[in-house]
């Protein structure tokens, strides 16, 4: 398929065909990169977790959302200056409009740094909220594992992304750096008001995301034409999308697709945000000549722009006409400031670009 052909439905990978160095190992590689390069989104089957987890995991996500208000409220995204915790529905921005969702938000949990550390998006290090054992029995062990598995999946594409890229295999596990930040939400989607949206068009920020989707779908992607295409939510399948670091990584080679949900029944689901250490530079690998041809023959890559700042949305700007970030910390910290402007406001006042 043409890189600027619109895509019309999602495909779908089976980790079953990945296996050691052969040539069918590698003729994997360049199907899913290919891929990658044309839609951005792709489902993986086959991949090694488990049903029985998958169902944990998810009863105790609708527990926790299930909870009484002053409960949750214990862990308030507001008390947290590194951004982590509950919030209600509305707390969040995307693109400067209001998201009809409630979330958990959590992450890798790296040593703090001093409060006055700068840059300031090494700030973003730190440790999570969690509620007491008491009120939510085993929550905290399910979600750690959820951690652990996540991780260890997105490491394995990362394996297959080099290698469909004509990169050493382990090459952004070295690039990944000492303090690997990751982080990941719990998402509770009320059904969408007319006009509204669970969450607005919008670029990941981080590597790759891996999202679980619970039977209910909503999920969209935007193609070529501008034309939604939906995520469906296939049994025993993850959703794989790539994020703007590995946009900028690639050269726009691997452009991060806009995406959204509207959803029109209650929906659950869960997404991990596989990230590397905040210092972690987002400047361009050496590939393969071949790769910068082609992004420069295809308009949906060669003009890929970066999720607008905040204080280019408050300019009026919005959408994806950004530059990148030099490096990731400061990529997280934009998203941030962006989608949490009262939090930032509350924590570091003397950051907040002028309103």
């Amino acid at each position: 398929m043409s890189p600027d052909l619109a895509f019309t439905e999602i495909p779908v990978f089976s980790l079953a065909e990945w296996g050691d160095e052969s040539a069918s190992t590698h003729e994997f590689a360049r199907r899913l990169v290919q891929a990658s390069h044309e839609v951005g989104f792709f489902l993986v089957v086959d991949h090694g977790i488990d049903e029985e987890f998958i169902g944990r995991y998810f009863a105790a996500l609708e527990a926790f959302f299930a909870l009484p208000e002053p409960t949750k409220l214990l862990i308030d995204k507001k008390l947290s200056r590194h951004f982590r915790g509950w919030e209600q529905v509305g707390a969040e921005l995307t693109d400067n409009r209001v998201d009809h969702r409630e979330q958990l938000d959590l992450s890798s949990e790296n040593p703090v740094y001093e409060v006055g550390a700068l840059p300031a998006y090494l700030r973003l290090d730190g440790p999570n909220q969690w509620l007491p054992d008491e009120a939510l029995p085993g929550f905290r062990e399910v979600v750690t594992e959820f951690f652990e598995r996540m991780g260890a999946l997105a490491d394995q594409l990362m394996t297959v992304l080099a290698i469909g890229l004509g990169l050493p295999r382990d090459t952004f596990q070295q690039v990944f750096g000492e303090r690997p930040l990751s982080f990941a939400k719990l998402i509770s989607y009320p059904p969408t008001p007319e006009g509204q949206a669970g969450v607005n068009g919008h670029h990941d920020a981080g590597f790759l995301t891996v999202l679980l989707q619970h039977g209910v779908g909503g999920l969209q992607a935007l193609n070529q034409d501008g034309v939604w295409i939906d995520v469906p939510p296939t049994p025993g399948a993850f959703v794989i999308n790539l994020g703007e670091m590995l946009q900028s990584m690639t050269g726009n080679y691997l452009v991060a697709t806009t995406h959204r949900v509207i959803a029109t029944q209650q929906r659950y689901s869960s997404a991990y945000f596989h990230g590397p250490d905040l210092r972690t530079s987002l400047a361009p690998l050496e590939l393969e000549a071949s790769f910068a041809e082609a992004v420069a023959v295809s308009p949906r890559h060669r003009d890929a722009g970066f999720m607008a700042k905040r204080d280019e949305l408050l300019a009026g700007d919005s959408g994806t006409g950004s530059a990148s970030a030099p490096v990731f910390g400061e990529q997280m910290w934009n998203y941030y400031a962006r989608s949490y402007p009262d939090n930032v406001r509350r924590h570091y006042p003397e950051l907040v670009p002028g309103d």
